[in-house]
């Protein structure tokens, strides 16, 4: 992906990858990229021989900001080089980023394998958009175990679809092993690398045609931006995706949004090292508490994939889950007593961050399929931000006080009249 003799280091590609003067441009001295608002762009001549696909942004072509907009063309660049990969494509989210890829890879009664374990609305748009709308046949399996992707691929599959670490679970692929399944039968291989970012892992790199982000969670990493992300190697879906993004669907991240992409990811290697930090601290100190029932993080040796986890990750990432004993009540006393914890759904941000899946975020998958993927009414799932790992832990420690006093308070004699 780097020209000439520039860095591949990833500290430095976050830095400044992208950001370099616009060929043909004025020479102001900009440090940043700037934010160009502009939706459209004076042209110096009219070319009767030039076609919009052969405008070159690298360049300095520019005609229309749905096609091509600078700020946008410069983080594009920037996620592409810290995947290590050829194309990348900033979307407005990260759902659009998946749902523009699929309708790239994909027509009418195709057959998609997808891991089961996936963010609810992902998990959503497979079964209500894709299968139940544009006829597609979607199996969804268990694809901590290989072979059940193996068991589910069919002579018309052609697209299969994970997501590493899974959400909420925190359950994990082989993405090398799945590549290669995928590939004997001629079909991609989509990764959601969201949760561990490129800092930590690289779908391309272990086979993965194509790898999508929220950008809203670890990459911009300042809740402030919604936007997804599309890397890929593949030529054919490069066009694909193109085609779809500036014409068939007209998705795309706007200016101001991309600047504050580019800004939150030249803090993202030192963000990801506090957040790994502090999530296994806390994992670590949750896995010793008599109120918790289990903690699911790759760090652990006691995941059952912590093996895999290093093999195929730098890092374990931000993000945990837990299962608290007791019930729902508990679990609402647990959270609603938290003060260094926000109650509030996404992750990825600087601030910590804890959620209900089965209140929230997984609310919308019917009891049963919460059951069957292991979601239960007390599992928490925690976003470890970059706050000092005391604060969190005594913050902890204060909703675990409050499980305690609700449940002697509930137990307690009524008093006499």
């Amino acid at each position: 992906m780097n020209d000439g003799d520039r860095s591949d280091r990833f500290e430095t590609l976050s830095v400044t990858y992208g950001e370099e003067p616009t060929p043909g441009a004025p020479m102001t001295g900009d440090v940043v990229s700037p934010i160009h608002l502009a939706s459209t762009y004076a042209l110096p001549g009219l070319d009767t021989d030039m076609s919009l696909e052969d405008l070159d942004p690298s360049a300095g072509d520019f005609v229309y900001s749905r096609l091509s907009n600078p700020t946008r063309h410069a983080v594009e660049q920037r996620i592409a080089a810290l995947e290590d990969g050829e194309y990348g494509y900033a979307f407005s989210s990260g759902t659009a980023a998946i749902f523009t890829f699929v309708l790239a890879v994909v027509e009418p009664g195709d057959h998609v394998v997808a891991f089961d374990d996936l963010y609810a609305g992902t998990r959503r748009m497979f079964e209500n958009v894709f299968q139940d709308r544009l006829k597609l046949d979607v199996d969804f399996v268990d694809a901590t175990d290989t072979a059940n992707v193996a068991d589910a691929m069919t002579d018309e599959t052609t697209l299969v679809w994970m997501e590493t670490p899974t959400n909420p679970r925190m359950n994990m692929c082989d993405v090398r092993a799945v590549a290669d399944v995928a590939h004997e039968h001629d079909a991609r291989l989509g990764v959601d690398n969201t949760f561990m970012s490129p800092y930590f892992q690289n779908p391309l790199a272990l086979g993965a045609d194509a790898v999508a982000h929220s950008t809203t969670k670890y990459l911009n990493g300042h809740s402030d931006s919604v936007g997804g992300a599309l890397v890929t190697d593949d030529d054919g879906v490069a066009e694909e995706v193109e085609f779809l993004q500036t014409v068939g669907v007209g998705d795309m991240l706007s200016p101001f949004d991309s600047y504050l992409l580019m800004r939150g990811i030249k803090t993202l290697p030192m963000r990801m090292e506090r957040h790994e930090a502090n999530a296994m601290a806390v994992a670590e100190y949750l896995e010793g508490h008599e109120l918790v029932d289990a903690v699911h993080y790759p760090g652990l040796q006691s995941h059952p994939q912590h093996d895999l986890a290093a093999e195929q990750m730098s890092g374990y990432g931000g993000v945990l889950s837990f299962e608290l004993a007791g019930g729902i009540e508990d679990a609402k006393r647990f959270l609603e007593a938290l003060e260094e914890f926000t109650l509030a759904v996404s992750l990825g941000g600087v601030e910590s961050l804890v959620e209900l899946p089965a209140g929230m975020t997984h609310e919308p998958l019917a009891p049963e399929e919460r059951e069957a993927l292991g979601i239960t009414d007390t599992l928490v799932r925690a976003s470890v931000g970059v706050e000092h790992v005391d604060d969190l832990v005594a913050d902890l420690d204060r909703g675990f006080d409050a499980m305690v006093d609700g449940a002697e308070f509930e137990t307690a004699p009524a008093a006499d009249d």
